[in-house]
């Protein structure tokens, strides 16, 4: 029976006019199945890094609102393109910006969240037979203006376009053929996992893990089953879909005790505020003006408090080190604090499975394979099923080659 598909081509599919015209031919190869398919196409290949670096050039601090409308026009490009060279195989296709889409999203430029979609317009051309190809990463939202949802972007319009449009699955086609058990480019014996569940999956993108956590979160909500592969090749890829946590592939029947995947990522500094008085309002008097300068916090940990006073330690991205000090120095002056220390060049390691809620023991072998290896631990967080450590950057690789051989992921 023909089904349903929501397709997403990443900007390394898209990279010239040769690559688009073979995205063309998978999509139109589908649509031969008697599948109705529609995709969502990033801008190509480093197009929009291009137009960053350019309006930086025009002016080093662009308006957020006139970067949008910049950036906008990198997935028009891919978007048009792939539909004329849909046209040239002889299939049917019509081209979507954002908007046309009916991709409705809140006000917040270069980091907007879609609010809803209104898929009149979608099914309008599927009803005429149209293969339809959405320009990603993008919406409009109240006043007519257009705005972008950030990075990864489009991997979030895919799956919000699939759950709108209730289609079968979501399929995420990229540079790399799934999901693996940690980043080859760190461990070459990573191996790639046949399926993982949202809430592993969440874990992991929103860690390091190359895929938009909003977008596994949309999933996640709506259940909508998503297929990340290779758009190079036909070899098979990863499904996240529910139910697939606490599933073992090794021993069928039986539930699964361990570490699922070893997670990196990169470009985090971290700050910590020294001395300030523990009251009531204290994190809130830090962290709404850091908001409100648009830096994203990201792992924060409190000391108990002693004899009335208290340290905390967050981190950011290491492009906002700056900023953040800005906002936090003469904060912490005003709080009463003793100073601020900060130190940049940190990256995280994770180790993720819904295996660790109910077993102990995952701390104390995460901890001791990296003292093993030298690597000292700045920063430790924790969820229900994830350990996460802040250490030195260069250390990142030998941190996730480590802990890939104690939790036997190979």
């Amino acid at each position: 029976m023909a089904g349903f598909v929501v397709q997403k081509y990443g900007g390394s599919s898209l990279v010239d006019a040769r690559a688009i015209k073979a995205v063309a031919g998978r999509i139109a190869a589908r649509r031969r199945t008697g599948d109705r398919v529609v995709a969502v196409v990033s801008a190509m290949g480093d197009h929009t890094d291009e137009l960053t670096a350019l309006a930086l050039e025009v002016n080093d601090r662009p308006d957020r609102r006139e970067l949008d409308v910049l950036l906008s026009t990198g997935e028009l490009v891919s978007c048009t393109l792939t539909t004329m060279a849909l046209n040239a195989l002889g299939e049917p296709a019509k081209s979507l910006a954002g908007w046309q889409a009916g991709i409705q999203t809140t006000s917040r430029f270069g980091r907007a969240q879609i609010s809803g979609i209104d898929v009149s317009s979608i099914h309008r051309e599927l009803g005429q037979g149209n293969i339809v190809i959405i320009a990603g990463f993008q919406g409009i939202a109240p006043g007519q203006e257009i705005t972008t949802l950030g990075r990864g972007g489009s991997d979030t319009t895919a799956v919000a376009v699939a759950a709108a449009l209730g289609a079968d699955r979501c399929e995420i086609y990229t540079d790399v053929d799934g999901i693996y058990t940690a980043d080859p480019r760190f461990v070459p014996a990573a191996s790639k996992l046949e399926e993982i569940g949202f809430e592993e999956m969440l874990e992991m993108a929103s860690h390091g893990a190359k895929m938009q956590p909003r977008a596994v979160e949309l999933a996640m909500v709506y259940n909508v089953p998503t297929y990340v592969a290779s758009s190079f090749t036909d070899a098979p890829g990863t499904l996240i879909h529910e139910g697939a946590d606490m599933t073992d592939e090794k021993h069928v029947g039986e539930v699964r005790k361990r570490v699922r995947g070893i997670v990196t990522d990169t470009g985090f500094a971290k700050i910590t505020i020294l001395g300030v008085p523990d009251r009531p309002g204290l994190a809130a008097r830090v962290f709404e003006p850091l908001s409100a300068a648009d830096v994203s916090v990201d792992e924060i940990v409190m000391n108990a408090g002693q004899d009335a006073f208290t340290d905390f330690t967050f981190t950011v991205r290491d492009s906002d080190l700056e900023r953040a000090l800005e906002v936090v120095e003469p904060l912490t002056g005003e709080m009463g604090g003793r100073g601020t220390v900060s130190a940049g060049g940190l990256g995280k390691v994770s180790i993720v499975g819904t295996g660790m809620r109910d077993e102990p023991g995952y701390a104390s072998r995460m901890f001791g394979a990296l003292a093993e290896h030298g690597i000292n631990i700045e920063l430790i967080t924790t969820s229900e099923i994830r350990i996460t450590c802040i250490v030195a950057e260069h250390h990142l690789g030998d941190a996730a080659r480590a802990l890939h051989a104690v939790f036997e992921l190979g």
